[in-house]
């Protein structure tokens, strides 16, 4: 199958990136990588409306300036292109994200094998691997866990592989669904449950560990669900917006009885680490 490669430029780059990728997947776009400038984004060629990409919001939007022009990608390279542009990705010496077609690492302790397909989370984003991080170095084990927003399911994974009890991943998107289910399958059927909706999902259970990899305005509008959900002396770890952020989103939380314990900014995404009290 011939897909259509699209190469933006995008001004300025941040969020500039992540918004165009949200909205570019919900036409049609199934892979996207990053680039110095901008983006690449792929979708079938046959799905493929350049009328319909310049209604996309954020191309009528003046704070933004995006360029872009597209070429063909015939099906017999299309594996080959993707492979070329996902590189694994080693999270402090202990975690080892890659892709079906690369070889794994000795001495690893957590080898996890992620296909992304147009789902969000590889490690490649700040965000991702400092949730990554943040998850090596805490103890997970007999827990209950919540991968609120899970994407490719990279962070339900990692936590039943540090011995959590019970894993619920949870999306609203359903590529990411599926591409979840797909992803725990590579990493031998790993026991873990996978639903797909948005927040109300969670309302029967409680967890001694939430995260949530997804963007403020959701964060904010679903705290209260969050807190409620969460056990008493249970760390919510959140992520998915900017150091400029911070300052609303530690107002929501001191709502709920939520204290911040720790906090990490990489190029200016931003992680908080909250506790329950």
């Amino acid at each position: 199958m011939d897909y259509i490669e699209l190469d933006l430029k995008i001004t300025p780059l941040e969020p500039g990136r992540d918004i165009v990728m949200a909205q570019l997947s919900e036409v049609g776009f199934e892979s996207f990588v990053d680039t110095d400038k901008g983006l690449l984004a792929y979708v079938q060629k046959g799905l493929f409306d350049e009328k319909l990409l310049k209604q996309i919001n954020i191309f009528k939007q003046p704070d933004f300036t995006i360029n872009y022009h597209t070429k063909i990608i015939e099906d017999q390279n299309w594996n080959e292109v993707w492979e070329k542009s996902f590189d694994p990705i080693n999270v402090e010496g202990k975690c080892y994200i890659r892709a079906p077609f690369h070889q794994k690492e000795d001495d690893i302790e957590y080898d996890i094998v992620i296909e992304p397909k147009m789902s969000f989370g590889t490690g490649h984003h700040e965000t991702t691997y400092l949730m990554v991080k943040r998850v090596l170095g805490m103890d997970v084990q007999n827990k209950e866990i919540l991968d609120m927003g899970c994407g490719t399911g990279i962070l339900a994974i990692l936590a039943k592989l540090k011995k959590a009890v019970h894993v619920l991943a949870v999306d609203v998107d359903e590529w990411a669904f599926h591409n979840t289910i797909e992803n725990i399958e590579r990493n031998d059927n790993l026991q873990i449950d996978v639903q797909l909706g948005g927040v109300e999902t969670i309302s029967n259970y409680q967890f001694d560990i939430i995260m949530a990899n997804i963007n403020r305005n959701i964060l904010l509008q679903d705290m209260r669900s969050y807190a409620q959900s969460l056990n008493q002396k249970g760390d919510l770890l959140l992520s998915g917006f900017f150091l400029a952020d911070k300052k609303v989103l530690i107002e929501e939380v001191s709502k709920h009885q939520l204290e911040l314990v720790y906090e990490e900014s990489n190029n200016d995404w931003t992680l908080l680490h909250l506790v329950k009290t």
